[in-house]
C-alpha cells in the first residue's frame, strides 16, 4: 500500500471526480458522512459539539459534518475563522446548505470572538487539512492554542490542524487531537513518533476514491500489508530436509549478556533455519547446550569458520572490547554472504566508520534510532532520519531496518513501513529476536529485502499474538519467540 504526498492525494480526489464520475461536493459529502458515522458509533449524543472550520475544503468537510449531525438532532455550534480569503466553491455550497437549518453559525474575526470551550464539549477540528504548506501564525495559531488549552475531546478531520503530512511539523503550533479521522489511506505524518501526541487515535475512513489511481503513481514509501507478505512467504516443502533450509551462524553473547545470544539463537531456530550454530566464549558452552539443545556451538576462542554457512547474525550481547571489534571486522571482511548486523556490532561500526565499506547488497543492519544516528549522524527530526535511511541504503548498498513503532525497511532509496507489533516490544531482547528471525530467513535463501520485510512483519505479528495472554507491560521477548509459530500459521489463512 503506497503512502502518497499531499499533491498526490489531491490528484486522487480529482481523478475520482473525473472518472467515477462524481461531483466534488458530493465526494465531500461522502467524506463527511464517514466522519459522521464514526461519531454516531461513539455515542456522544448528549455532548455539545463545537465545530471549527477554515474556508478551504477541510472547512467544507466540517460544515457538511455539522449539517449531518444537526439532522440527527445533535447540539451543534459552528465557528468559521475569517482570514480575508474567499471560501472554496465546495465550502460555500456547504455553508449555504447549513444556513437552511436553524443553527448557531459564528464568524471569528479576532481573538475576542473565540468561544468559551468546556472540557465536556466535543470539538471538531476542520480548520486546516492536508494541503497546509506553512506553519500557522497569528489568529490561526492563537485559535489552536485556545482549543488545546480547553482540554476538550477533540476530533480532527483529515489531519490535526497545523500538521504537515509529508514533512516535519515539530516546531509548528498544532491541534492536540484525541482522534484523527483521515481519509482513504495512511499519511506519512502518522508514521512518525514526533506526531503521535497530536494525532491521538488514528482512524482511516474509506471514502471510495477510485482504486485505479493508486496503480498509476509512484511513491518512495509503502506500508507492508499481509497480502504482500503472503506473496513472498515460502511454505516448507513436504520432501525437504534440514539442508534445504540453510545453516545460520549467530555470533553473539559475552559476559553479562548471554541472554541476548540465547534469545537470538532461539528465534533463529523458531524462524526455520535448518541448522543453527551459535558462536560463544567457551565458558558459556554448557549454558547453550542446556538451554538450547537444538543449537550447535562453536567456540569464540577458536575464531570463526564460515564454511557451509549461509547467513550470519552478529552483534547481540557481543560487547565492544577489542576481541569483539576484531570479530566484527573479520566477519565483515571474510564472510560475503547474507549478514544481519545488530546491537554491539553496530556500536563497533559507529566507532570504526571504515567498516561501512564492507557492507554489501546482502547486508541487513538493524539499528534503533540512537544506533542509527551514531553511525550516520544526528537528525533534526523523524522525517530527516527517514530520508537519511533511504539515502544511506543507496550509498552503503545495504538494507537498513530502522526500528520503531512503524519499523522502516530502507532499500535502494525506497522505504517500507511495518504496521504489526505493539508497545510490548519496548523491552530488552526484542531486537535480539528480530536479528535471529531475519538471519534464519536469509539462511533459507530468501532474498535480503524479502527476509527483512517478512522478518519485521512476523516479529511484530508474534508480539500482537502474545497479547492474547500477556499485556504490553508483562510481555517478554521470550513470549514473542514462543508465538512465532502462530504468526507463521497466520500466513496460511
Amino acid at each position: 500500500m503506497k503512502i502518497l504526498s499531499a499533491q498526490q492525494i489531491h490528484n486522487w480526489d480529482a481523478y475520482t471526480i473525473a472518472n467515477e464520475p462524481i461531483s466534488s461536493v458530493d465526494l465531500m459529502e461522502r467524506a463527511a458522512q464517514g466522519c459522521t458515522d464514526y461519531i454516531f458509533r461513539q455515542q456522544l449524543f448528549d455532548k455539545p459539539f463545537k465545530i471549527f472550520c477554515g474556508k478551504g475544503n477541510n472547512g467544507g468537510d466540517g460544515l457538511a459534518v455539522a449539517r449531518q449531525l444537526l439532522l440527527q438532532h445533535y447540539n451543534v455550534s459552528v465557528y468559521i475563522i475569517e482570514f480575508g480569503a474567499v471560501g472554496t466553491e465546495d465550502f460555500q455550497t456547504n455553508l449555504n446548505r447549513l444556513h437552511e437549518l436553524a443553527v448557531n453559525i459564528h464568524f471569528i474575526q479576532s481573538q475576542e470572538f473565540f468561544p468559551a470551550i468546556d472540557e465536556h464539549d466535543v470539538v471538531i477540528d476542520a480548520l486546516y487539512g492536508s494541503g497546509l504548506n506553512r506553519p500557522l501564525k497569528d489568529m490561526s495559531a492563537a485559535l489552536i492554542e485556545h482549543i488545546n488549552q480547553a482540554k476538550a475531546y477533540v476530533i480532527s478531520i483529515d489531519v490535526p490542524s497545523g500538521m504537515f503530512i509529508d514533512k516535519s511539523s515539530v516546531a509548528n503550533v498544532m491541534i492536540h487531537a484525541a482522534v484523527t479521522l483521515t481519509f482513504q489511506c495512511m499519511k506519512l505524518c502518522f508514521m512518525v513518533a514526533e506526531n503521535a501526541v497530536n494525532t491521538g487515535d488514528l482512524q482511516i475512513l474509506d471514502i471510495g476514491l477510485h482504486p485505479v489511481f493508486i496503480e498509476t503513481v509512484e511513491s518512495n514509501y509503502q506500508i507492508i500489508i499481509k497480502q504482500f507478505i503472503q506473496s513472498i512467504y515460502k511454505p516448507r516443502k513436504p520432501f525437504s530436509h534440514k539442508g534445504t533450509y540453510g545453516h545460520a551462524l549467530i555470533i553473539a553473547g559475552n559476559k553479562g549478556k548471554m541472554g541476548a545470544a540465547l534469545m537470538a539463537t532461539q528465534a533463529c531456530l523458531r524462524a526455520g533455519a535448518g541448522l543453527t550454530t551459535v558462536n560463544v566464549p567457551e565458558k558459556y558452552l554448557s549454558t547453550v547446550h542446556t538451554r538450547l539443545p537444538e543449537a550447535m556451538c562453536s567456540i569464540r576462542e577458536d575464531g570463526t569458520n564460515f564454511k557451509g554457512i549461509n547467513a550470519v547474525g552478529i552483534g547481540p550481547g557481543l560487547g565492544t572490547e577489542e576481541d569483539a571489534k576484531r570479530l566484527v571486522t573479520t566477519t565483515l571482511e571474510q564472510f560475503k554472504g547474507s549478514t544481519v548486523i545488530d546491537a554491539d556490532a553496530l556500536n563497533i561500526i559507529s566507532e570504526n566508520k571504515e567498516l561501512l565499506k564492507q557492507l554489501n547488497a546482502s547486508s541487513v543492519i538493524t539499528p534503533h534510532p540512537k544506533e542509527f544516528e551514531r553511525i550516520f549522524g544526528k537528525a533534526a527530526n523523524d522525517f530527516e532520519r527517514m530520508e537519511r535511511a533511504l539515502q544511506q541504503s543507496i550509498q552503503c548498498n545495504c538494507i537498513i531496518v530502522l526500528k520503531g513503532r512503524y519499523t522502516l525497511v530502507a532499500h535502494n532509496g525506497k522505504g517500507w513501513f511495518n504496521t504489526t507489533g505493539n508497545a510490548g516490544l519496548a523491552k530488552g531482547g526484542s531486537g535480539d529476536i528480530l536479528t535471529g528471525i531475519i538471519t534464519a530467513l536469509l539462511a533459507q535463501q530468501y532474498q535480503p529485502l524479502q527476509a527483512a520485510l517478512l522478518g519485521v512483519y512476523i516479529h511484530g505479528l508474534a508480539a500482537d499474538i502474545s497479547l492474547e495472554r500477556q499485556s504490553e507491560e508483562s510481555m517478554l521477548a521470550r513470549d514473542v519467540v514462543e508465538n512465532l509459530g502462530a504468526a507463521f500459521n497466520d500466513l496460511h489463512s
